[in-house]
């Protein structure tokens, strides 16, 4: 849950502040961060 957490504050503030490197990718980021948040919630109880 940490990376996603970690993907989603990075896509927010790539959104919200300009971050070289980060700001282009804003929405991939928070897309990646919810992707691998869902997919640790599927999993979670295998």
């Amino acid at each position: 849950m940490g990376v996603a957490v970690g993907l989603g504050v990075l896509g927010i503030l790539g959104k919200l502040v300009s971050i070289p490197y980060v700001s282009p990718y804003a929405f991939w980021l928070l897309a990646a961060g919810f992707a691998v948040l869902a997919i640790a919630c599927l999993f979670k109880g295998v």
